[in-house]
């Protein structure tokens, strides 16, 4: 039997992050609200991650490009690519990896 999970009772203090593998999931995820000009630096994971904007805007770095995201967009980074994103107002998005467990590789900061 499934048990529900508040996104409130997820460990983070902005984020709140699920690790399938604590779960009986294959997937993992976080839910992130942040303020403006925070995010986090450079890095990379080695499977894709998909970013689903709930609301705001943001900047995205993805390998050479920059990317102005806005609320009800979605983007796809592909895994071994480098990332990183800066919020503007009132940001909050989605965040999902195909893997039981979050792994990332830091390039700055």
């Amino acid at each position: 039997m499934s048990t529900p999970i508040a996104v409130q009772d997820l460990p983070g203090n902005l984020i709140g992050r699920f690790e399938g593998r604590n779960h009986g999931s294959s997937v993992s995820f976080f839910i992130g609200t942040f303020d403006p000009g925070a995010g986090p630096g450079l890095h990379l994971h080695p499977y894709d991650e998909t970013f689903i904007v709930e609301a705001g805007s943001a900047t995205f770095t993805v390998g050479d490009e920059t990317l102005e995201l806005q609320e009800g967009q979605i983007i796809v980074v592909p895994a071994g690519t480098p990332h990183k994103f800066v919020s503007g107002k009132g940001f909050r998005l989605v965040s999902i990896s195909p893997f039981d467990h979050m792994e990332q590789e830091n390039l700055e900061g």
